[in-house]
């Protein structure tokens, strides 16, 4: 069972995860700051923790208690007073942090992005879904399923995040070869599960005539599958389609359960191993030049659910 601890510092209102790891090999210290405590966020830990058991590394797993940039400001604050050697962060506001990421370089501490990103903030490199063509791809989905036609509602995380509204530009790139498909409302949920819930009620009440949902985040598939579940909207399964991101268990059983029609899977172990990896190889000196990395995506659906790889 993994273990928590506080963070030295009250102000971060988040926890530290500490990774068990092997006898350090070298007076290194790794920290990967995710957007928020979430289950997409678990399988980043275990690719990152298992890079710096490898590594001979020591890793920390810092949690911000919620979405808002400030709280990653701090902790990233924290981080640099405590002289860590380098930093990973999946991004919530791209500007908030472009500062405090230009002092921790300044500071000599490696810093690198992934899932999501702050491109102006001076990182070394981005290391996850190009998330512009993953959006063209859930668009181009969603066309084909509608037949070209239809209302259509998107549902996405934190309003300011980079990488969620890259996805809605691809989204919306997609569409323009479907004028008859229409964008008719976009709310954001702060990755926040219960207000996913009532965010997609609320679309579904105010559109009896709604054709399909995009979930942007890794909330919007779970709360899509839940509302549609509900009695009262019973009789939309089906006449609503669906596309989400990440593969969570219960964006799974949406599919299963015939609420969801595709996924699209992201390689969240992938971005935490080689978050991990191109910090340590950048402190050591041995990475000289650094370039952005796309992990991927694949779409899956009820005919390859069980076959898909990560």
């Amino acid at each position: 069972m993994r273990t928590f601890i506080k963070t030295a510092r009250a102000t971060l209102v988040g926890v530290a995860l500490l990774a068990g790891t092997a006898a350090v090999a070298e007076d290194i210290t790794i920290a990967v700051v995710p957007k928020v405590a979430v289950p997409f966020f678990d399988d980043c830990n275990t690719g990152a923790a298992a890079a710096a058991k490898a590594a001979g590394v020591n890793y920390q797993w810092v949690v911000p208690a919620n979405t808002q940039g400030a709280t990653q400001v701090k902790i990233i604050e924290d981080l640099i007073a405590r002289h860590v050697n380098g930093i990973a962060i999946s991004v919530n506001e791209p500007k908030s942090v472009e500062g405090v990421i230009k002092d921790a370089m300044a500071a000599g501490i490696k810093v690198v992005t992934f899932d999501s990103d702050s491109a102006k903030s001076g990182r070394s490199m981005y290391i996850g879904t190009i998330n512009k063509q993953a959006g063209v791809t859930m668009g181009k989905s969603m066309a084909e399923k509608l037949g070209g036609k239809g209302k259509v509602a998107i549902i996405t995380g934190q309003l300011g995040a980079s990488n969620l509204n890259e996805r809605i530009e691809g989204v919306k790139e997609a569409l323009k070869a479907y004028p008859d498909i229409k964008i008719v409302a976009t709310e954001g949920t702060e990755d926040d599960l219960a207000k996913a819930v009532s965010v997609t009620e609320a679309i579904l009440r105010g559109n009896p005539d709604l054709s399909g949902i995009f979930g942007m985040s890794q909330v919007g598939g779970p709360a899509v599958a839940k509302v549609l579940a509900e009695q009262e909207f019973a009789d939309r399964k089906g006449k609503v389609a669906v596309f989400a991101f990440d593969d969570l268990p219960d964006t799974i059983k949406g599919v299963k359960d015939g609420y969801i029609n595709g996924i699209m899977v992201q390689r969240p172990v992938t971005m935490g191993k080689l978050a991990v990896e191109h910090l340590v190889a950048q402190i050591k000196g041995t990475e000289k030049t650094s370039t952005d990395i796309d992990t991927g995506v694949t779409v899956v659906n009820a005919d390859n659910l069980g076959s898909y790889t990560k």
